[in-house]
């Protein structure tokens, strides 16, 4: 069996460029892009997802592979993928900037653990949540709604040189201010129970300053952040869940109006 150059760049310009963005969303989208998920289970899993999306999406204009055009197209899709990938992955990170500030405000700042999702050290309290959260995407499906927006993505910006513009791309910049003002909203009943904890904890040394605060005043810190840590799990699981929400819808719109 022989191939034309023709025919040669058509299956390229088809099933490469495809390739790459469905690669890019699993490299910077939530669940698929941790660190305990090997990057040959991703490659196979792109692989495998482009070659059961690209029979039914729109034929793409052929490009010379070696051409600056290519380059284009190429650039074109990982900044798709990527974009799509961390508006996503904006949910998870609030979860784990409000995760630091519960765990500095217990006095477990010091205890880390590996976050799978990121491979980095984070604070227990935040892997805590974390899990907890994966948990939820992947029982609310998320992890198909993220494949389906992908496919939709091909129908609303082809494989082309044009696509996500620098508006676009300022768009989910800004939109990285949710992750501190929900990672915020997140912690702060626990944060400010324990402002007031400290600040009786200061007044009672001032009263009694023979008796010894430190060894006092953290157990009862980390006692009652445990006991606040249970009581808000519920609503911080509906505030992640609302948060996916809005993302998959920011993210939506941000391919519909590239």
């Amino acid at each position: 069996m022989t191939f034309t150059e023709a025919q040669l760049i058509e299956a390229i310009s088809a099933w490469f460029f495809t390739f790459v963005r469905v690669g890019a969303v699993l490299t910077a989208g939530p669940v698929f892009s941790a660190s305990s998920v090997p990057a040959r289970f991703r490659v196979l899993l792109a692989l495998a997802i482009t070659l059961l999306v690209e029979p039914l999406l729109p034929r793409a204009e052929p490009v010379d592979p070696l051409s600056t055009a290519a380059l284009l197209v190429l650039a074109q899709q990982l900044a798709i993928g990527f974009a799509i990938g961390t508006v996503l992955q904006l949910a998870f990170n609030a979860l784990v900037f409000g995760g630091q500030m519960v765990a500095y405000s217990m006095g477990l700042g010091f205890a880390h653990l590996m976050d799978p999702q990121n491979g980095v050290q984070v604070p227990t309290v935040s892997q805590f949540y974390l899990v907890f959260a994966t948990i939820i995407f992947l029982g609310v499906d998320g992890h198909l709604r993220l494949v389906a927006l992908l496919v939709e993505s091909f129908e609303a910006l082809p494989v082309s040189a044009e696509g996500i513009g620098r508006a676009e791309l300022w768009d989910v910049a800004g939109w990285g201010a949710m992750l501190f003002a929900d990672g915020l909203l997140l912690s702060l009943p626990i944060v400010s129970a324990l402002l007031l904890v400290n600040i009786g904890m200061g007044m009672v040394s001032r009263a009694a300053p023979q008796l010894n605060i430190f060894s006092v005043g953290f157990p009862v810190t980390l006692g009652l952040g445990f006991v606040l840590l249970w009581l808000t799990l519920p609503q911080a699981l509906r505030l992640f869940t609302d948060w996916v929400e809005v993302l998959f819808g920011l993210a939506g719109g941000l391919i519909a109006g590239a």
